[in-house]
């Protein structure tokens, strides 16, 4: 059988859906069970299932190929993982009185006699517990556990997966499993090693609802592949604010003004927006589905009035018969194609990306090399939103960009990464010297568009060294993605404030420099700072982003 991470590295590399499923199939059950014991309730189960495997599809090129003996064989432990984080952020959104009340509930309905759920009374003893304690044991008797009885492999597959022999992986199941005992010992609950484990294996993972896999599926792979700048985002190492990020723009962010956003605060931005996308895509994508059968139906039709005409032809008398036939067969097939919402909507979404296609050859300004890279998933993420003014193109035009971008950063960081390697990890001084370490060698033209800058220039990004690597130019600062790639990473971010921060980084440094290394804990501690005409319109620029337009 495909492990796991095989099966991951077949998606992450050549976007195979099919890989994918066959992984939601494998662990769906485990992962909707283990959420619904935390936030007990079935709707919202099902939306941390999809936002577990949304997660996995965003992050599974982070993850080591399956041949490499010190990659695990498994992803049980990791999706257990983020299904228990995933349902706790669920809970505290939630009200915890309401909350409370709503399981009490249904927990005396489980508890009635009347009722079916079918449920023995220690396993309802068990299961309020059974997370909690599971997260109580160490990682590899968790791995053992979970494996061993939430996904009832063989003692045999345990030790596979954990590199460890059979006889070793029944030592250390059992000793979980004594350890899980003892935890429910202490919460009043007394059952047997062997009683626990036959409860836990019986129980513990339950029928995921008929189709919740086929919607996983379909969103989880639009959320790994449709938004590209999910992967660049997930890809950055280590993104972190600078001291001036944390005195100015830091401010900017509580007011929910993007000056300097950071990558991680982008990527949760992101998130939000790329949710709703999902939603219509998935749509999107079963109308496709609709679509692509009603064409073979029509397809198949066709072969068969080729056939009938050719048998027809050879009948002069009938040629009258055949045109009017032909003509009834039109206007049915003009009717249907008018009363059909789903190819409408696919149509017109079809028809945007030609209008954005038409209006980018008459913006030549606004195109880049990189747009080479550019997928048909690419033009339909940049024309998903009507586009009427001049500011829908320029939003839409920055998309295609920062897709493109996005590609031609993670081919150069590749390159960067075996330039340092060759060069005992002296950065380039500038990028052109990287051209030889590229798989494929990239057009000048793109080269030419980025510049190696000191890291302090973006001062909320940190990729570790001094230097980073960023467009030298921007076209358009309003809507544009500003890259940078760096030795431990890369990511983006908006260029809105950079400038300003940059600006006033000596004045901040001065302020340290004369308070024992403590940062202001205001900006307008700043102000006996600031020297130069330069640093005064940066500070003033900044506080306007901060407090919002003047009312």
């Amino acid at each position: 059988m495909t492990s796991d991470l095989d099966l991951l590295v077949q998606y992450a590399r050549n976007h195979s859906q099919d890989a994918f499923a066959t992984l939601v199939q494998r662990h769906l059950d485990l992962v909707y069970s283990a959420a619904f014991r935390q936030v007990h309730s079935s709707q919202l189960a099902e939306e941390v299932a999809q936002s577990v495997f949304a997660d996995l599809a965003r992050n599974a090129g982070s993850f080591g190929g399956g041949g490499d003996a010190s990659s695990p064989k498994t992803l049980t432990p990791w999706l257990y993982a983020v299904t228990r984080r995933t349902a706790i952020d669920v809970i505290r959104k939630e009200s915890r009185r309401q909350l409370r009340e709503q399981i009490a509930v249904e927990m005396n309905l489980m508890n009635a006699p009347q009722s079916s759920a079918g449920f023995q009374p220690a396993w309802t003893e068990i299961e309020s517990f059974l997370d909690d304690a599971m997260a109580a044991l160490e990682e590899t008797d968790r791995s053992a556990v979970l494996l061993r009885y939430f996904e009832n492999k063989s003692l045999r597959e345990v030790g596979e997966a954990l590199g460890a022999s059979e006889d070793a992986a029944q030592k250390r199941v059992s000793r979980a499993v004594e350890c899980l005992r003892e935890f429910f010992s202490k919460r009043n609950v007394t059952i047997g090693a062997s009683g626990l484990a036959v409860l836990v294996s019986a129980n513990a993972v339950q029928a995921a609802p008929v189709g919740l896999a086929t919607t996983i599926s379909a969103a989880a792979v639009l959320a790994g592949t449709a938004v590209s700048t999910s992967t660049a985002i997930t890809a950055t190492k280590v993104i972190a604010m600078t001291t001036i990020q944390k005195v100015i723009i830091g401010a900017t962010l509580a007011a929910a003004v993007g000056t300097g956003i950071f990558e991680a605060r982008q990527a949760s931005q992101l998130s939000k927006q790329n949710q709703a996308l999902r939603q219509q895509q998935a749509t999107l994508a079963e109308q496709i589905r609709q679509l692509q059968s009603e064409r073979n139906n029509a397809t198949r039709r066709l072969t068969a009035l080729e056939a009938e005409n050719q048998q027809w032809q050879s009948n002069s008398n009938e040629t009258e018969l055949l045109k009017l036939r032909g003509e009834v067969t039109l206007q049915a097939a003009e009717a249907q194609k008018a009363n059909n919402p789903t190819e409408a909507a696919a149509q017109a979404w079809a028809d945007r990306v030609a209008q954005l296609k038409q209006r980018l050859e008459q913006t030549p300004n606004a195109k880049i090399p990189e747009f080479k890279y550019l997928t048909d998933d690419n033009w339909l993420n940049a024309a998903k939103n009507p586009l009427i003014a001049d500011a829908d193109y320029r939003r839409a035009f920055a998309t295609l960009r920062s897709a493109g971008e996005n590609q031609f950063i993670i081919q150069m960081q590749t390159a960067l990464a075996n330039y340092l390697k060759q060069n005992n990890g002296q950065f380039p001084s500038d990028v052109s010297q990287l051209k030889p370490f590229f798989e494929t060698a990239p057009d000048d033209a793109m080269l030419q568009r980025y510049t190696v800058v000191p890291a302090s220039f973006i001062p909320n990004m940190v990729m570790g060294g001094d230097s980073l690597i960023t467009v030298k130019n921007p076209i358009d600062e309003e809507y544009d993605a500003l890259w940078a790639l760096g030795p431990q990473g890369f990511g983006n971010t908006t260029y809105q404030g950079v400038n300003e921060a940059r600006v006033l980084d000596p004045a901040l440094k001065a302020y340290e420099a004369a308070n024992s290394g403590q940062e202001p804990k205001d900006p307008s501690l700043l102000l006996p700072y600031l020297t130069t005409p330069e640093q005064q319109a940066a500070y003033q620029k900044l506080e306007q982003l901060r407090n919002g337009p003047a009312k």
